[in-house]
């Protein structure tokens, strides 16, 4: 009787709609991952933001955390090929089953495809957060669909669902879990070099290294390798930490150094190295949101007596930044394409632009199922008049960084020689120049006088970068 009564006590006591609390912590493990998989689709939540708040809340740590980790991001960048999968394994439809029950089976998929958990404990636990997420009904069913998926290994599904008779697009759309539009993007960006784009897209889905910038003259690189981390390939700054929260090390915890990708990095830190003659005292970043370039910029600034102005749209992302810079960095809500300075009053000027966000699909894996190719011209109007606008902020032999987190050469190339067409007073730097400068031993990275990085070539994000300056 008192254990039936205890029963009924934390029956009543689990939140409605909540994770169940079995007293096995997988479960909760595959139910923080299923939470975070549907704030994603239901109200574009971000993985990277949302995970870890999960985590804290729910007081996952060490394994627990990793897999849980792995499962959220796993599903997330495998969606095309588990799909593929599920609909030749399911008597329904994809779009005729629930959503809900729908990320379920993916999760399941996920488990059972591309990872090392025995296929009957992934069937199993999945069927049971099946249950706790539809019922009865929806249990079954999860369990007929991935005793099917269970049948067979991976590469074995692939010679079914992208068989080799199936054009290259639509094969390598499957096999690597891209939707077609992105391949081809992809595909046109690489150029001669478009038989890489296997690897391009193997590299979109492999887990990324966890990289940090110490802030010049708050952080040293020499504090981070004694911490724990290895100094990056390429960036002066930059350290790569093999494993463990960064915010263990002092310096993450403090704001002095943070986790920032290594092209990133570099972007910032090639913009601050154009020789230039005449004031270097006033920088500005006009899309400075959320920080992290802002960060670095603010620090080299300041080891040179400069200023700079950090300026978002969004008056929370502008929080943000003012989290990442020091008190002589003034931080403002402002429009970059209605501005709040004078014309030709900046020495240097960062604009990383708004894009589609391709060259960081393997940090944001759901990036590439929120946007269709109709993004592409929609976000390269703003694109273009914030590079007018800076372009106008600049003074006469100034310097201004156009940069994009994506290849797409709609966001990068079109839009610069579109400007420079445009405006006659304009003309481009030698960007793979400057960064060689930086970084000897950085390769593989010029497209022309523009610099571009690649996941499979750098282990970097796929950033891109034009220096233009004014006659």
């Amino acid at each position: 009787m008192a254990r039936d009564h205890r029963a009924h006590r934390a029956r009543d006591s689990r939140r409605p709609g909540g994770p169940r609390r079995t007293g096995r912590p997988e479960d909760l493990v595959r139910r923080t991952a299923f939470d975070v998989i549907r704030a994603v689709e239901t109200r574009d939540a971000y993985a990277n933001l949302l995970l870890p708040a999960r985590l804290r809340d729910r007081n996952l740590t060490g394994r627990d955390a990793a897999l849980a980790t792995e499962l959220t991001y796993g599903t997330l960048r495998g969606r095309g090929t588990y799909d593929a999968v599920l609909a030749l394994c399911s008597d329904r439809e994809l779009r005729r089953i629930d959503a809900p029950l729908l990320d379920v089976l993916r999760l399941g998929a996920h488990q059972i495809l591309a990872t090392r958990i025995p296929p009957h404990a992934a069937v199993g636990t999945t069927v049971d957060l099946a249950r706790s997420v539809t019922g009865p009904g929806g249990s079954k069913f999860a369990n007929a669909v991935l005793r099917k998926v269970a049948a067979r290994p991976l590469d074995a599904w692939l010679e079914i669902i992208a068989p080799a008779d199936t054009d290259l697009t639509t094969r390598l759309s499957i096999a690597h879990s891209h939707p077609k539009w992105i391949v081809s993007a992809l595909r046109d960006a690489l150029g001669p070099d478009s038989g890489e784009i296997a690897d391009l897209l193997a590299a979109d889905n492999a887990r990324p290294l966890v990289t940090l910038v110490a802030r010049p003259g708050r952080a040293t690189l020499a504090e981070l390798t004694s911490a724990g981390a290895a100094p990056a390939p390429y960036s002066p700054y930059g350290a790569v930490l093999p494993e463990g929260d960064p915010a263990s090390l002092p310096a993450v915890r403090e704001g002095r150094a943070a986790v920032q990708d290594e092209a990133s990095q570099l972007v910032a830190a090639a913009l601050a190295a154009v020789p230039l003659d005449g004031p270097d005292a006033r920088w500005l970043d006009i899309c400075a949101g959320p920080g992290g370039k802002a960060g670095l910029l603010a620090a080299l600034a300041a080891s040179r007596d400069a200023h700079l102005l950090a300026a978002d749209l969004q008056p929370h992302r502008a929080t943000l930044v003012r989290r990442t810079v020091d008190a002589r960095t003034a931080v403002i809500a402002a429009d970059g394409t209605a501005p709040a300075w004078r014309p030709a009053s900046f020495d240097r000027i960062l604009l990383d632009a708004p894009c589609t966000g391709l060259g960081a699909l393997r940090r944001r894996p759901e990036a590439r199922w929120r946007r269709g190719p109709s993004a592409v011209a929609e976000l390269g109007t703003t694109q273009r008049a914030l590079l007018r606008s800076a372009l106008d902020a600049v003074r006469p032999g100034g310097v201004v960084a156009y940069v994009t987190c994506s290849p797409h050469l709609a966001e990068t190339r079109v839009v610069i020689d579109d400007i420079l067409r445009e405006r006659k007073d304009t003309k481009r730097l030698n960007a793979p120049a400057v960064l060689t400068d930086l970084a000897p031993s950085l390769t593989g990275i010029a497209v022309g006088e523009d610099a571009q990085f690649w996941p499979h070539r750098h282990g970097t994000d796929a950033m891109f970068l034009s220096l233009l300056t004014r006659s």
